[in-house]
């Protein structure tokens, strides 16, 4: 028997991974994080955040508060706020802005519903926003995803001005969204807990979706606060019913993740053109505010 190749080595280690992960209490030890990273234990959280910036490289010089002694909790550490001048925005209105420091790992036009997650694996747009009434307009649209690394920043900004017309938030799996499970698990982002959040902007409709992850403890909005794991199935907020629809401009904060994720943008069509004012290649690190494409209807 001749000897196994390397992606096929690559691809059997990425299925033992996801395996593995299905055996994992995957909820459970989410909500142990949860608890754990807002612990006030200055004696415990100092130790364990300089242990993190040490072995994530982090860049504490950028935050507003460069100090670990600064945070009283771990998950105060995570989402840290940063200098007002450490993520300027495109100095060109029409240009689209990065909503997230990490990976731009994947961007593109949907095959009317069928959106890329890797290479060979692609997943449907209903699936992802939540049913056939939330995907409405954005079949054949363009799309584009970002993976944030424990080290990045963890807060999630607009990458347009936009109103919020509905968020809906969709129980699921927490299978982790790194690189190789993304390789191994058909339609994580479609599997994942999500809140998917839809905007209304003069340059047309455009989805922000939330993954959440293991040890991903809360997805947490400006409009209604954390949304933990185990809250109710589809639990709707819709403009005029239960909050006033908040207006946005480019660049604002809307959104953080408690512990890293993954953010899926996907633009109704023609509302934007990700090969212009945008990284050359993909994937591609890539920071908030920074250029990711260009808005066409502006």
């Amino acid at each position: 028997m001749s000897p196994r190749s390397f992606d096929e080595r690559a691809d059997l280690a990425d299925r033992a991974f996801q395996l593995l992960q299905k055996c994992l209490p995957q909820h459970g030890l989410s909500q142990v994080m949860h608890w754990l990273t807002r612990r006030e234990i200055s004696w415990l959280v100092q130790p364990a955040i300089r242990a993190f910036v040490s072995r994530f490289n982090v860049n504490l010089a950028e935050a507003a508060a460069p100090e670990p002694g600064a945070y009283a909790s771990f998950n105060a550490f995570f989402t840290r706020a940063l200098r007002g001048d450490a993520r300027p925005l495109p100095a060109a209105t029409n240009v689209l802005a990065s909503p997230a420091d990490g990976v731009l790992s994947n961007r593109g036009i949907l095959d009317n519903d069928a959106m890329l997650q890797a290479k060979g694996r692609t997943y449907s747009v209903e699936a992802l926003l939540g049913g056939a009434d939330h995907a409405k307009g954005f079949h054949g649209g363009t799309s584009a995803t970002i993976y944030l690394s424990p080290r990045d920043y963890h807060r999630l900004h607009m990458p347009w001005q936009g109103q919020l017309e509905s968020m809906v938030y969709i129980p699921g799996d927490l299978f982790a969204v790194n690189p190789r499970t993304v390789r191994a698990v058909d339609g994580l982002f479609a599997r994942n807990e999500r809140v998917v959040a839809i905007f209304n902007s003069p340059a047309g409709r455009y989805a922000l979706v939330l993954v959440g992850a293991i040890f991903v403890g809360s997805i947490e909005t400006v409009w209604c606060g954390e949304v933990t794991p185990g809250s109710p199935r589809h639990l709707t907020v819709r403009a005029g019913s239960e909050f006033e629809s908040p207006d946005f401009a480019r660049g604002a904060e809307f959104a953080r993740f408690n512990m890293g994720s993954t953010i899926v943008m996907v633009f109704e069509p023609g509302m934007v053109d990700l090969g212009i004012d945008a990284p050359a290649a993909v994937p591609s690190a890539i920071r908030m505010g920074e250029p990711m494409g260009r808005v066409l209807r502006v």
